[in-house]
C-alpha cells in the first residue's frame, strides 16, 4: 500500500504554565505544565486523525528541549526534522478565564531558540522530500526578523517543490515588536500560499479588511457578512484558492457560539453553528479548525461543504479539552456532524 505524503508544519512550541483550574496568577502556588503552540497543535490534530505529519521547529539542546520532543512524539507527530540549538525554550503563562472574566496570556519567549533562527539552519529540501503540504501561521514571522526570513525561505522551497501551502493569519499584537508590521511582512508570505484561514478579526488586523456591521462581542456573528472579507482577501491575493474564517460569538468567557465559512474558487460555504455553553479550554480552537480543514480538504476532495463541516465540528470539540492539543478522533468528529450533541456516556 502506497504511503500518503506528509503534512509539514513549522513554528514555535512553548512551555505552557497555567495556574490549576481557574485560579488567577496572584493566587497560584503551582503551575500545570504542558507544551503547545499553533503549528504543533495543528500537527497533533492531524496525527490524531491518522494523517502522517512532521513538525519542524528549533529547540534548545537541553532537558526541556528533550521533554518537548518526547511530548510531541507520544501523539504520533514526526519529530526527526526538529533542529537543536539556541539558549532557551519559549514560555507562555495562561490564566484561564470564566464567565465574564476573560483569559489572559503572558509571553516569555524573547531570545528563544527559534527567535534566533537563521536562514540555512533547516534543510527545507530534505524536510519536504516526502511531503505534499506545508502549513505556517502568522505567529512565526511575528517572533523575530529571523523567523520571518526562515518562514519565507520555507514557503519558497515548498512552492518550488509543488506542495500545497496553507497559512493561518493568526494576528498576535503582543508579538510584532521586532521592527516591522504585519502589513509589511505578511503579504509576501500569503502571496505564495494556496489556502488561508483567520478568525473574524485577523483580516482586519493584518490587511485592514473588515466585515461590515459585525458585533462579535455581543455574540452575534452573521456568516454571510464574511463573504465580503473572503472576496476582498481573494482580490488582493488572487493566488489563494480557498479562504476560511472561523466565527466566534463571545457571549462570555464560558459561553461562545462557534461556526466557520469557506470561500473556494468563488463558491461560498457556511458551516453549522454550535452553542458552546460551558467552555473547558478555548486555547487552540483555531488550530483545531485548521487541522480539521486540512484533513477535510485532503480526505473529502471536491466535497468542500463536508470539509468545512468537519473543521467546525472538530474545533467545537476542542473547547471541551484541557490543553493546546485537540485530542479527538475522526469518529468523534463524525458523530457530532451527524447530530449527536448529547454528550452521553459511551459504553
Amino acid at each position: 500500500m502506497k504511503m500518503a505524503k506528509k503534512v509539514v508544519t513549522f513554528g514555535e512550541i512553548m512551555l505552557r504554565l497555567s495556574p490549576p483550574g481557574f485560579l488567577r496568577f496572584g493566587q497560584a502556588r503551582s503551575f500545570d505544565v504542558i507544551y503547545g503552540g499553533g503549528e504543533a497543535n495543528v500537527a497533533v490534530s492531524l496525527a490524531n486523525f491518522g494523517a502522517p505529519v512532521d513538525y519542524v521547529t528549533r529547540l534548545p539542546d537541553n532537558d526541556l528541549g528533550d521533554a518537548c520532543v518526547q511530548f510531541l512524539r507520544q501523539y504520533g507527530v514526526g519529530v526527526d526534522k526538529i533542529v537543536r540549538g539556541g539558549d532557551r525554550l519559549g514560555i507562555y503563562f495562561l490564566e484561564m478565564g470564566a464567565v465574564q472574566r476573560g483569559s489572559k496570556v503572558i509571553y516569555d519567549r524573547a531570545g528563544s531558540a527559534i527567535a534566533t533562527i537563521e536562514r540555512g539552519m533547516i534543510d527545507w529540501k530534505r524536510v519536504f522530500a516526502d511531503a505534499d503540504w506545508f502549513h505556517w501561521t502568522g505567529i512565526t514571522p511575528a517572533i523575530s526578523a529571523g523567523t520571518a526570513d526562515v518562514c519565507l525561505e520555507a514557503v519558497m522551497v515548498a512552492r518550488e517543490k509543488g506542495l500545497t501551502v496553507s497559512c493561518d493569519l493568526n494576528y498576535r499584537k503582543k508579538l510584532w515588536k521586532w521592527g516591522k508590521t504585519p502589513r509589511e511582512v505578511m503579504p509576501d508570505l500569503v502571496t505564495h500560499s494556496d489556502i488561508a484561514i483567520g478568525n473574524e478579526e485577523d483580516a482586519d488586523k493584518v490587511f485592514g479588511i473588515k466585515a461590515p456591521e459585525t458585533d462579535v462581542i455581543a455574540g452575534r456573528v452573521e456568516a454571510e457578512k464574511y463573504r465580503y472579507v473572503c472576496e476582498e482577501v481573494a482580490r488582493r491575493f488572487p493566488n489563494l484558492k480557498s479562504i476560511a474564517i472561523t466565527l466566534r460569538g463571545s457571549i462570555s468567557a464560558s459561553h461562545n457560539t462557534w461556526s466557520g465559512v469557506l470561500w473556494d474558487q468563488a463558491e461560498f460555504y457556511v458551516g453549522p453553528t454550535y452553542d458552546i455553553t460551558h467552555i473547558v479550554d478555548r486555547v487552540g480552537g483555531g488550530d483545531a479548525f485548521m487541522g480539521g480543514l486540512i484533513y477535510g480538504l485532503r480526505t473529502y476532495g471536491a466535497d468542500r461543504q463536508r470539509a468545512l463541516d468537519f473543521a467546525v465540528a472538530a474545533s467545537c470539540l476542542k473547547h471541551s479539552i484541557v490543553g493546546d492539543f485537540n485530542m479527538v478522533t475522526v469518529a468523534e468528529v463524525e458523530r457530532l456532524i451527524g447530530g449527536d450533541v448529547s454528550g452521553r456516556v459511551s459504553r
